[in-house]
């Protein structure tokens, strides 16, 4: 037991310095420099909520089913849909975590060093930048070469040790006093409705991005596997992140309420909003010869160290990511890419590097990144929670609506955020999940009136005078409607053969054969073919259909004169290997087992493994 809580322990510690993007790192100081301590205590307890609601989420999640494995079976399964999403959403933290170390702690610093370096001519600015995005990116790719999610814990140990040695050590020598002061609390904006407006994005954007970071993901699957307890490991991850980031504030509080400190250093960005981020830094720089040398660089360690460890972390969870997608894809683009380059993040790296180098040449901020994080993905992840807790949301992706609720979302905020009106801001944050919620409950309600309809259908068919208008059932596919017989149908992406066990079927002592159940799921399987491929011949094919795997788990027993229905699907494929998932119930509705089985596709004239055909990938589609 003890040993299960030291590992929580050790892996909240990685949770908590994964978590810390440059946006909570240095976002920390500009919320502080807004708001004040209020603020600051709002942001770090906000964050930290959500980091651990995510925690116990995944936990739920994996007690659903037995064994290691049973969150990484679900994640498998859920985050198909949202490949595109949780990619982007990696690319962007990667970006502003770069940019935010770039710009506020290696720009000051070079600046400081080469007075004239920002008047050197845009060539040697670019050369430079160059030089130290380079720098930050070759150190992250070579620590997350070095590590895997197994090890990086210990890492990350070894690393939050010296943190804690950093934080005591600054703390202990410039004792800030600033937490019994009523004025480094409370600041005029405070009061004002913008604050409000910056907490509801904080808590819409916290709350439900941690289910879009693969990070955590992986961390979330690499506990369950290690039979560590994810609620009790993110509860110590969320508890160290809340208190990394009370640190980090209160340095930033101590700037700002110094004698030194004054607004007019502020630097002045797009609609007048002025941002602090590199105070501390500039401070450190100011009183650098006054200072011990050592807190200024323990100060530069801090930064540099807890980048790292989010942006080693972030190249192990993207290579884990881009093999995953990699090995499961059948785009075509991905096929003539270099296996060794379509499975690494080096290019991930390099794009968010370039990104960084335009957008510090642009003048960016690290807020005109935050945004995407209140807004964009916020209708992703509220629908990848769903599909989590609510049965009645797992409907394909409408990507197209996802992608412009959020784009609308994302121009609301903005236009609020630059002219700083805080109801502009509060739309833009809540108008994505009222709109998933709309589409949830409008999924339930076509559920349910699905489900009455077929209600009054099977009632009306037991009726002997309406038994004959029950002889074919129709279903439209792709606007087409289509006659299927009386013995099988479609019920949602299922196709269901339906008909009654004899006592063919059965055994000496009367229970269904086990064999059997392997002879009633082909039967169902080559009419589904023979429905979804009705232009496949064995005289003219170009490819033969052959069964590389069948499993089936045995739930419950049957007997004769039981009528049986059998369910199949296609559930999965990739570029070789299709995987058809099937169920199989009695009259009573009861289980009687369920399994899968994996489809190759070969040459018929020399039996050669071919890719999956084109048209049985357009036949599969409509029931994946």
């Amino acid at each position: 037991m003890k040993s299960k809580i030291i590992n929580s322990f050790f892996w909240g510690n990685s949770v908590a310095l994964s978590w810390l993007w440059g946006l909570g790192l240095f976002f920390s100081v500009q919320i502080t420099y807004l708001f004040g301590l209020t603020g600051l205590l709002g942001f770090a307890l906000l964050n930290s909520i959500g980091l651990f609601l995510f925690g116990y989420g995944t936990q739920k999640i994996a007690n659903r089913d037995k064994g290691q494995e049973s969150l990484e079976r679900f994640y498998k399964k859920w985050y198909k849909p949202f490949r595109l999403s949780l990619y982007l959403y990696q690319l962007l933290a990667i970006t502003l975590t770069v940019f935010a170390t770039v710009k506020y702690l290696f720009i000051p610093l070079l600046t400081s060093y080469w007075p004239g370096w920002d008047d050197g001519g845009s060539i040697l600015q670019i050369f430079s930048l160059l030089l130290v995005v380079s720098l930050v990116i070759s150190a992250s790719c070579l620590l997350g070469e070095e590590f895997s999610i197994k090890s990086i814990k210990y890492w990350h140990l070894l690393i939050g040790a010296v943190l804690l040695v950093i934080i005591v050590s600054l703390l202990t020598y410039l004792q800030p006093k600033e937490i019994y002061n009523y004025q480094a609390w409370v600041k005029n904006e405070t009061q004002k409705p913008i604050f409000i407006g910056y907490m509801v994005a904080i808590f819409v954007g916290f709350f439900v991005g941690p289910w879009l970071d693969l990070q955590q993901w992986q961390r979330a699957i690499q506990m369950r596997k290690e039979e560590t307890n994810i609620c009790t490991g993110y509860f110590f991850g969320s508890v160290i992140f809340f208190f990394l980031l009370i640190f980090h504030g209160l340095m930033a509080s101590f700037v700002f309420n110094s004698n030194w400190f004054n607004p007019n250093m502020t630097s002045v960005g797009l609609g007048g909003i002025k941002y602090g981020h590199e105070q501390i830094v500039n401070y450190m720089i100011h009183f650098q010869s006054t200072l011990p040398e050592w807190v200024p660089l323990s100060y530069y360690l801090f930064i540099v160290f807890a980048v790292l460890t989010t942006l080693d972390s972030g190249y192990v969870s993207t290579r884990w990511f881009v093999k995953e997608v990699s090995k499961t894809s059948n785009s075509p683009v991905l096929s003539i890419i270099p296996k060794g380059i379509a499975d690494s993040p080096i290019p991930t790296y390099i794009l968010a590097g370039l990104i960084t180098i335009f957008s510090v040449l642009a003048n960016f901020e690290l807020e005109y990144f935050m945004v995407f994080y209140a807004t964009f993905f916020v209708a992703y992840a509220s629908l990848g929670i769903a599909r989590c807790f609510v049965p009645n949301s797992q409907h394909s992706l409408p990507q197209v609506k996802l992608f412009s609720i959020g784009a609308l979302s994302l121009v609301i905020f903005a236009g609020g955020y630059f002219m700083q009106m805080a109801v502009l801001m509060i739309i833009g944050s809540i108008l994505p999940i009222l709109y998933v919620f709309w589409l949830v409950l409008n999924t339930d309600l076509l559920r349910v009136v699905k489900e009455k309809v077929e209600e009054v259908i099977d009632a009306a068919s037991e009726i002997p005078v309406l038994k004959n208008l029950s002889k074919a059932t129709h279903t439209a596919i792709n606007g087409k409607t289509l006659e299927v017989s009386t013995g099988s149908h479609f019920e949602g992406k299922w196709f269901v053969h339906s008909f009654m066990a004899t006592y063919a079927d059965t055994n000496s002592v009367g229970n269904v054969y086990f064999g059997v159940y392997a002879l009633w799921v082909g039967k169902t399987r080559e009419l589904f073919f023979n429905y979804v491929l009705p232009d496949f011949n064995l005289k003219d094919t170009t490819y033969l259909i052959l069964t590389r795997s069948f499993e089936h788990k045995y739930i419950t027993e049957t007997r004769e004169f039981e009528r049986i229905s059998v369910k199949i699907r296609a559930s999965e494929y990739n570029r070789k290997i299709a995987t058809l998932e099937h169920q199989v119930f009695d009259s009573a509705g009861n289980l009687l087992g369920k399994g899968k089985q994996q489809l190759i596709f070969v040459s018929p004239k020399d039996y050669r493994l071919l890719d999956i055909p084109p048209e049985v990938i357009k036949a599969f589609m409509p029931y994946m």
